[in-house]
């Protein structure tokens, strides 16, 4: 993050046709309902493409609430998002950060792949992320207290940082914490055709396809085939596309760079598509 505005900020109304789209696979939304109005912090655990995302974003929308989203990185610091100084016209002002800028106004802040931050992140959300509720800025020498609507929402993919980078115990125990995996068959071929407008037969078999990779473990990929890629297939099979160039591109090609491996899962997918 090069620098302090390098982040999303939306602001969800309740009452509006924008709606984020998102179906829930369970309790999720009276969990996080819950998690709001007593104040906790809320840590979300599963794999890339299984709609984290965009559920934090249909509940600050359900919620009326502004969300600030931080994609983190290995290069994120508690400098991007405390706030830093900088020089204006000769002078030297201070320049809030999304952190701050949420503490103070009340929003919910995503932390998205927090384990993927440097570890003065964590050492900067500790007194948020407990009964102080309250943000310490070392360069200013003052502590801020959370406004009444703040909430604090992070999220990592264990299967993917295991052995690499990992979140602390100590400071997953400050989370109420809910797992998520990938959806049901119908539910998953639902979502494509909610959105992408595909047809039923098509999204039902990329849904197959699917969930075929994923239980190929043999191939050991560093990641498997998200929701987001098959309606990123979807998408492209739906604007005219070929179906087997769409999936080639869409699903396979990102999933890894080895020739063989892409060969393999090319023939697999020509199969079923």
């Amino acid at each position: 993050m090069n620098n302090t505005q390098d982040y999303k900020t939306t602001i969800k109304g309740v009452n509006t046709d924008n709606t984020p789209y998102y179906q829930a696979t369970g309790k999720e939304v009276e969990v996080f309902e819950h998690t709001y109005n007593n104040k906790l912090p809320l840590l979300l655990k599963g794999p890339t493409g299984t709609g984290k995302t965009r559920y934090v974003e249909y509940m600050a929308h359900r919620l009326g609430k502004k969300l600030i989203t931080i994609s983190c990185h290995d290069e994120t610091s508690a400098t991007d998002l405390l706030g830093r100084f900088l020089i204006k016209g000769g002078d030297t002002v201070w320049i809030d950060g999304p952190l701050t800028t949420a503490v103070k106004q009340g929003a919910i802040i995503y932390l998205d792949e927090i384990a993927e931050a440097r570890p003065d992140v964590m050492v900067a959300i500790h007194s948020l992320s407990d009964h102080r509720r309250e943000l310490y800025i070392d360069k200013l020498g003052e502590s801020i207290k959370a406004h009444k609507d703040f909430m604090l929402v992070a999220s990592f993919n264990p299967g993917y940082q295991k052995g690499f980078k990992e979140l602390k115990p100590s400071t997953k125990q400050r989370f109420i914490a809910m797992s998520f995996a990938y959806p049901n068959a119908k539910m998953e071929t639902e979502i494509l055709i909610r959105e992408t407008g595909i047809d039923a037969d098509v999204a039902s078999k990329l849904v197959s396809m699917g969930n075929k990779i994923r239980n190929l473990t043999e191939l050991s990929l560093a990641e498997t085939v998200s929701t987001r890629l098959l309606v990123d297939a979807a998408i492209l099979i739906k604007s005219g596309l070929a179906k087997r160039l769409s999936v080639k591109v869409a699903v396979v090609e990102p999933l890894s760079d080895d020739l063989d491996i892409v060969e393999a899962l090319t023939d697999l997918c020509n199969l079923m598509i």
